[in-house]
C-alpha cells in the first residue's frame, strides 16, 4: 500500500480530512514504536511506505518496549494530536485498521502478541473479516 492509499484509508474509517488523517497516523504509529520491541519496530516499518518508515525509528539505545497498556496508549495519541479520548480511541482503532491491511498478516500478528488484553478492543476491529473495506462517506 502507497502512502496517498494509507492516509485515504484513515482519513475514510476516521471520517476526517486526510490532513488529519496524517496527524493521527503518525502521533499513533510513534505511540505504537514507543510499545512494540525495537526489533518489531524495524520489521514493522520495513512494510510501511517511506513517509510513515521514518515515523517509526526505534530508539537506538533501546530494544525494549515501554510496557504501557492501552489507556495509556489513546492518553498519548490524544496527547500527541490533541483529541479527547474518545477521538483517540476512535483514531487508533482507524490506523489499526488500516495498518492490518497494509502489511502481512503475520506481520500484524506480531504486533497483535506484543499488545495486552487491554488493547483487545482497539485491535480486534483490524481482525474483523472485512475489517479492510473502508466506511463511504
Amino acid at each position: 500500500m502507497n502512502y496517498d492509499t494509507f492516509v485515504e484509508q484513515v482519513a475514510l474509517r476516521a471520517q476526517v480530512p486526510a490532513e488529519r488523517a496524517v496527524e493521527l497516523t503518525r502521533a499513533t504509529l510513534e505511540t505504537l514504536a514507543e510499545r512494540l520491541t525495537g526489533g518489531e519496530v524495524l520489521d514493522l516499518a520495513a512494510q510501511l511506505p517511506k513517509p510513515l518508515q521514518l515515523v517509526m525509528r526505534p530508539s537506538p539505545d533501546t530494544e525494549a518496549a515501554d510496557r504501557f497498556g492501552a489507556a495509556e496508549f489513546v492518553a498519548r495519541v490524544g496527547q500527541r494530536a490533541s483529541l479527547d479520548e474518545r477521538a483517540a480511541r476512535d483514531a487508533v482503532r482507524a490506523v489499526f485498521v488500516t495498518l492490518r491491511e497494509a502489511v502481512t498478516g503475520g506481520e500484524f500478528d506480531d504486533i497483535v502478541v506484543q499488545m495486552p488484553r487491554d488493547y483487545r478492543d482497539m485491535v480486534e476491529p483490524a481482525l474483523a473479516p472485512g475489517a479492510a473495506v473502508p466506511r463511504r462517506p
